[in-house]
């Protein structure tokens, strides 16, 4: 979620953010406009219910006086009466434009993507910046040997089966069997041990989310195509552990906390042409395991957390 108060102190920061991501800058200005009607909105609907609570403490004196035959006090209570119906009419209306002027404003609010890194390469996946390289890379032509990839390696192993899976799911789906599944099971036990022993507390989260969850972190709005919805029971399932873990957390009392969470990640990735192995494109399903932590700051009373997704950054690891 945008941080709207980080966004009106520094707009331009958030238009060449959107124009470095390829999106639109005009969407930054959307928000602002909607901001600016939400306050004012509000501001007029708490000014009329300013003036319905000094009216109301008014008409209170006059009604016991009115009630002991005093025919002054009537007749200035009629009058008050009257305006308290004006008065309550016209707050009526203020208050259902201003709650249309806070939907406009969630509404454009989910439009404008995360602000970027300001150290984040502008580009695709092709534009990376490597941070650090670690060995050397192996010649493998000198060694007289033809490298495969993880799908052929896979294949031949017997740890993925991508024929099996096409026919039961469709594409871009696989079967992990025998020493791919028992690979993944131990990759994740490191993982998820390599967490424990950071202070992180281990969580299977719900695969299910309400909409509050999935807008909370960044994936209604220009994400909204990539989330799977189950329209009849308005849930979602989830793109990434991040959401349940983050839906939690902004409901915690205890501060601060650490979750490292275990979650199949589903969503729909459009296809893209690919050169490379069948697998080596995004899937629609995978599993990870993803570490959160929130601490004790105080968040926007409507926009609980926020997530800042940062641009490629890759470390290079060769090994001979």
């Amino acid at each position: 979620m945008i941080d709207l108060k980080a966004l009106r102190a520094d707009p331009d920061s958030y238009r060449r953010s959107q124009q470095a991501r390829g999106e639109d800058p005009l969407a930054v200005d959307a928000v602002l406009t909607a901001d600016a009607a939400n306050r004012a909105g509000l501001v007029e609907f708490e000014a009329l219910r300013a003036e319905q609570k000094a009216l109301g403490k008014r008409i209170g004196p006059l009604q016991g006086a009115a009630k002991r035959g005093d025919e002054q006090a009537q007749a200035e209570l009629s009058d008050l009466m009257a305006e308290a119906a004006d008065l309550a009419e016209r707050a009526k209306s203020a208050e259902a434009r201003s709650r249309e002027a806070e939907a406009a404003l969630a509404a454009a609010a989910l439009v404008p993507s995360n602000l970027i890194s300001p150290d984040a390469p502008v580009g695709g996946e092709e534009d990376f910046t490597v941070v650090a390289e670690v060995g050397t890379p192996r010649d493998f032509g000198a060694d007289g040997f033809e490298p495969r990839d993880h799908v052929e390696l896979g294949m031949l192993l017997g740890a993925i089966d991508v024929e099996r899976a096409a026919k039961v799911s469709g594409s871009r789906f696989f079967y992990l069997t025998g020493p791919g599944a028992l690979l993944e099971l131990a990759l994740l036990n490191l993982a998820m041990a390599k967490a424990v022993a950071n202070g992180f507390v281990p969580v299977i989260p719900p695969a299910l989310v309400q909409p509050a969850a999935m807008a909370g972190t960044g994936f209604l709005g220009q994400a909204a195509e990539n989330v799977y919805r189950l329209e009849a029971d308005d849930m979602y399932l989830v793109g990434t552990a991040e959401v349940p873990l983050a839906g939690d957390a902004a409901t915690s009392n205890e501060l601060p906390v650490g979750f490292a969470g275990l979650a199949v990640v589903l969503l729909f990735i459009a296809a893209v042409a690919v050169t490379a192995a069948p697998l080596a494109r995004r899937l629609h399903a995978w599993r990870e395991r993803r570490s959160l932590r929130r601490s004790a700051c105080a968040p926007h009373p409507r926009r609980p957390w926020w997530l800042v997704r940062r641009g490629p950054r890759r470390h290079r690891a060769h090994t001979g």
